[in-house]
């Protein structure tokens, strides 16, 4: 019997993901074209929708290679297809987006291809030197988005009009820049500006910009406006240019960031692994931490200033990543400062005029330029650590793809931590994860915390049917949770490490987390900070810690590691420990001060109670005699990370763990209840003193104690006998604590997940809460 020939069929395919700006419809025109299939492709609000007639065979073969085969920078997260009988479509276009749900991914702003930068450099083309250049490969995305879906009505660039070339561009199948939304050349896009201290335009365009480069090379601040905030630039070997501003930012040691102007270029001041060659180059374009060669390294070398990174083994750097910092750092040739264009404590400015005001007193000139920028994205931070990436502050090229959580679709926000504040907004079953807000210091802080939140309510047209905030009473975050007046959810910081861990990573409980960090508001009234933490489908459960030790003065001895030394010191001697005056901690006070502190810890006055391992490293790190007083946070347990460099030790010190363990059977005790086990660092301690007062290098006692933390979170998975150890919190940025750690655990038959492309910090506190609420654990 002959089968007849199937008529046409019609293929409807719905593409959910992050399939805007990213050439997604144009490759769907080109794969419908070349298999000869008739139809559409629509961009909606919940991603993209095709519909194709034609044979059966062409029909499932493009069903395979829509996906198999789609644009390089697209994440397609699920597809649902039916068929139907054929309407009669002639030919395939590309239609005007539709409405609907809006679920749709935005994509992060995307550094400049290859392409865009052979036509940036090429005097024969219409686009030679023009700052703003772009394709459907790269470009501003989530720093010019308004609403879904993403098309150029819909973004900062509507106000431009194309001019006829660009339309033509546009329009055309065959032109990498076929619907490029951004999409813009000289005679129709942007243009840069140069401005003086009080905003007055001196010169436009090409005159703009060479202005702002001789200013830059003559050792002016120059505020420079890029694509998702401004930059304040200095050229880096100029040391006193660097020295003055670190003088009008008020920021005394803390390390800047470098922007080279190519990857060779970093690779004669820094040592440049693969990997870290790799981030450097990538879409994202990170600034990317490695190590700095040492000084002397030949006079073809360009030189860093000492002030750039004061006693710091590490530079942050950068590749450029739009075309204006290829032209800028190009024409100069040497390595340039670019930091936040703030103050401290405050966003980055987005707008020009709000810049002149904010930065008045801190940038000598402006480079500015007229594109909107719809929000804030800071320059992203990572470094390499376990073989991996491992991100320390989420913003550009990373915010605001989203993890996926397996739970239901009720929409859910989280509203982050206090310091390196993020926040949340869980649509369907994705968690959008903003771009890197901040510490919650300031009014202008709170502000842009909650413009992220409305632009992201916005973005989605959806509202939250929950909040969930830290349980610490005092956090501005959790006070705007409360005066929602939705229903809200209090989840404790170090639980909120651990799920958002454990989200990332997409695995589920049962689970050991070992949330370590400087602080944290316990349920029991004090300051957690060194926890272990049992996981299980229904409830969490602290089954080990650190004992606890008074920090006098509570939060100046956060900023003051001598505080912490006295305290531990004091537990682990008794009253003998005050006449150690020769130990670094004791003889950075005067007599006067310590009879103070001493008073505080015997007394308990003012002198909050902590289990944190942060704390732990900024006592040792004192009593090593690294550092006493903190000019921003982190530094002395970054000092004892870096004291490791070029030791090898593998010997460790005592950091026993007391306790009869939990209770056999019966329900989870409350998280509030007492651990299980106490981690007793009182014998740490005394080993540190002893190698002090025997003149050993603060590397080694940094290795041994380093050693002694890895070595205590082996001994605790053995004893909670959970295969899956969850690494989160900010003492996990510290690379060799990570290895070492990871390390332990697998030798032991552990399984070690750890944070990849959320930052162990206080950044990944957001997604932690919103995790905590889907899987009923808040």
């Amino acid at each position: 019997m002959t089968v007849p020939n199937r008529a046409p069929e019609r293929l409807r395919v719905q593409i959910r993901g992050a399939v805007q700006g990213v050439g997604f419809r144009p490759f769907v025109y080109r794969l419908a074209r070349e298999l000869d299939l008739a139809g559409w492709v629509i961009n909606s609000s919940s991603g993209v929708v095709v519909e194709v007639e034609g044979p059966a065979e062409a029909l499932e073969r493009f069903l395979v290679r829509v996906v198999r085969d789609c644009p390089a920078r697209a994440i397609v997260q699920g597809t649902e297809s039916a068929y139907f009988d054929a309407v009669g479509y002639r030919g395939f276009e590309i239609r005007e987006s539709a409405g609907g749900e809006k679920t749709a991914l935005v994509l992060p702003d995307i550094a400049t291809c290859p392409n865009c930068l052979e036509d940036l450099r090429d005097p024969g083309n219409r686009r030679y030197r023009y700052p703003f250049t772009n394709c459907t490969n790269c470009g501003p995305r989530f720093s010019i988005v308004e609403s879904l879906p993403y098309d150029r009505p819909n973004t900062t660039m509507a106000r431009f009009a194309m001019c006829e070339a660009c339309r033509r561009e546009y329009a055309d199948p065959g032109d990498r820049r076929f619907h490029a939304q951004p999409n813009a050349c000289p005679a129709c896009g942007p243009r840069l500006e140069w401005w003086d201290a009080d905003g007055q335009a001196l010169a436009a365009g090409e005159e703009a910009l060479r202005a702002a480069e001789a200013a830059i090379a003559g050792g002016a601040i120059v505020a420079v406006k890029g694509l998702g905030g401004f930059h304040l630039v200095v050229d880096a070997r100029n040391d006193e240019a660097v020295k003055r501003l670190r003088l009008a930012k008020a920021r005394e040691e803390k390390p800047f960031a470098l922007m080279a102007p190519t990857l060779a270029a970093v690779e004669r001041f820094c040592e440049v692994g693969e990997r870290e060659a790799r981030l450097l180059t990538s879409p994202e374009s990170p600034i990317v931490l490695l190590r700095a060669r040492a000084a002397g390294g030949g006079a073809a070398s360009p030189s860093v200033a000492p002030s750039v990174a004061p006693g710091n083994p590490y530079l942050g750097v950068m590749l450029p990543y739009t075309p204006l910092h290829h032209l800028l750092a190009g024409d100069l040739g040497f390595p340039i400062v670019a930091t936040s264009g703030n103050r401290s404590d405050e966003p980055i400015c987005t707008d020009e005029r709000e810049a002149v005001e904010r930065l008045r007193g801190l940038a000598d000139w402006f480079l500015v330029h007229d594109r909107p920028i719809a929000r804030h994205v800071d320059d992203s931070i990572v470094r390499v650590a376990a073989g991996r990436e491992l991100v320390l502050r989420r913003a550009r090229g990373y915010a605001p793809l989203p993890v996926r959580l397996a739970a239901d679709g009720r929409p859910v926000l989280g509203v982050g931590a206090h310091l390196k504040n993020s926040v949340a907004f869980s649509v369907g079953a994705n968690v959008f994860v903003s771009q890197h807000i901040g510490d919650l210091e300031t009014a202008e802080a709170e502000g842009a915390f909650e413009r992220v939140i409305d632009a992201f309510e916005r973005l989605y047209a959806s509202a939250p049917a929950e909040v969930a905030c830290d349980a610490h009473p005092d956090y501005l975050s959790s006070a705007y949770a409360r005066r929602r007046g939705l229903p809200t959810r209090e989840v404790q910081h170090h639980v909120a490490h651990v799920l958002g861990c454990m989200a990332e990573n997409e695995v589920a409980p049962p689970a050991l987390g070992v949330s370590w960090d400087g602080t944290g508001f316990g349920p029991d009234g004090t300051i957690w900070g060194g926890e272990f933490l049992a996981v299980g489908p229904s409830a969490v459960t602290r089954v080990a810690s650190f004992r606890p030790f008074p920090l006098p003065g509570g939060d100046r001895a956060a900023k003051e590691p001598r505080r912490a030394a006295l305290s531990l010191l004091h537990a682990a001697f008794g009253p003998a420990a005050w006449g150690m005056t020769a130990l670094p901690p004791l003889a950075a006070f005067d007599g006067r001060e310590r009879d103070i502190v001493r008073a505080m810890i015997e007394r308990r006055m003012n002198a909050p109670l902590t289990s944190s391992v942060g704390r732990l490293f900024d006592a040792v790190a004192s009593i090593a005699g690294l550092r006493q007083r903190m000019r921003y946070e982190g530094q002395a347990a970054m000092e004892l990370e870096f004291a490791l460099e070029g030791v090898d030790e593998e010997s460790s010190y005592p950091l026993p763990v007391s306790g009869a363990g939990p209770a056999a059977g019966g329900n989870a005790p409350a998280l509030s209840a007492p651990p299980a086990w106490i981690v007793e660092w009182a014998p740490l301690v005394r080993a540190v003193v002893a190698d002090v007062e025997a003149g050993r290098p603060a590397g080694v006692i940094a290795a041994r104690f380093h050693n002694a933390l890895a070595d205590v979170v082996a001994e605790v998975a053995t004893r909670a006998g959970l295969e899956l150890v969850v690494l989160s919190g900010g003492c996990f940025q510290n690379r060799y604590l990570l290895e070492r750690a990871i390390a332990r655990l697998r030798a032991a038959g552990f399984r070690p997940v750890w944070h990849q492309r959320v930052p162990p910090n206080d950044g990944g506190i957001s997604l932690g809460q919103v995790a905590a609420v889907k899987w009923k654990l808040a």
